[in-house]
């Protein structure tokens, strides 16, 4: 049997692939928020960043986060509302 392939997504900050259980995905829900999911499961448009606080900035300077998302988040409202820049300890636990 041939073994299942690694599904793979790319970070809004460093452009970089990486298998989509390391990464950290946000979405763009319908009550119009931007915030993490945790579980992968939430209904919206979903965008992927690396755990490293580097690419979260990244993605937050550049805009990549918001165009991906399509819509715009400022980094002052995201740090109010995550309470840190990187929400890298909202990771789903490794399974």
């Amino acid at each position: 049997m041939k073994p299942r392939p690694v599904p793979l997504r790319t970070c809004a900050g460093c452009r970089q692939q990486h298998a989509k259980r390391d990464m950290v995905r946000v979405v763009h829900g319908l009550d119009e928020s931007a915030k993490v999911d945790p579980t992968g499961k939430v209904n919206g448009r979903g965008a992927y960043v690396c755990p490293r606080r580097e690419c979260w900035s990244a993605a937050l300077k550049s805009g990549s986060l918001g165009r991906v998302l399509k819509t715009s988040i400022r980094k002052q409202t995201w740090q109010s509302s995550s309470g840190s820049a990187s929400p890298c300890q909202s990771r789903r636990p490794p399974a």
